[in-house]
């Protein structure tokens, strides 16, 4: 996902700050490493207003998935890879583009809802749940895309669908994020979206070399 919108001169309201917090100190830190002292440190507001905000912790969880949402739906619906009038290309742009963002540390490009899915997937349902629906969501907006490239090309029993290649795409996403953690290292996550590139090239039966 793009990198943090920076907290705003301004500042806000205390919950948007609180919803900036968690976006910002999440992704360095992971959620169970992030107590709400952090948070309210970060935001500059105090606790008294935190829990005005949040009945918990997890609750401002969920609300975070949702903000980090609204702030990345606007984000991609403006990115150049709508723009080439291939279907297929506009796929592979969006790798390119995907690709590109990578870039500064690591927790200016990674996934805040990837982060809060892989630790609260069991222990929070309701966070999991805020999360699958920003992942899948995205993922959805792709398909389109997709299943135009299919017909475009004659693809019609491949064994699989322009819903899976969607999701597809956001498991390497995610994956790449998670070896670049590990590897702390954002050319891992490159990598994969390289390779990403190359499989939906084979794919689409594409032998010569297109360039996004």
């Amino acid at each position: 996902m793009p990198r943090p919108t920076k907290q705003s001169p301004e500042r806000g309201n205390a919950r948007t700050r609180l919803l900036e917090a968690a976006r910002d100190v999440i992704r360095a830190k992971g959620f169970a490493a992030t107590s709400v002292d952090d948070l309210c440190r970060a935001a500059d507001v105090t606790k008294g207003a935190f829990f005005h905000h949040f009945e918990s912790k997890g609750a401002l969880g969920v609300a975070a998935a949702e903000f980090w949402t609204q702030e990345v739906t606007p984000f991609f619906a403006a990115a150049p890879y709508h723009q080439p009038a291939d279907a297929l290309d506009r796929i592979l742009t969006y790798v390119a583009f995907r690709k590109a963002i990578i870039a500064g540390d690591l927790a200016e490009f990674t996934c805040l809802v990837g982060t809060l899915a892989q630790e609260a997937h069991a222990s929070a349902p309701e966070i999991r749940d805020a999360c699958g629906r920003s992942i899948f969501g995205h993922a959805a907006t792709l398909e389109a895309d997709i299943e135009q490239a299919r017909r475009d090309r004659g693809i019609t029993t491949a064994g699989w669908s322009a819903e899976s290649l969607a999701r597809h795409t956001q498991a390497v996403l995610q994956g790449g994020f998670v070896l670049a953690k590990a590897g702390n290292d954002p050319a891992l996550a490159r990598e994969s979206l390289d390779h990403l590139d190359r499989y939906i090239r084979l794919l689409f039966n594409v032998v010569e070399e297109r360039a996004p």
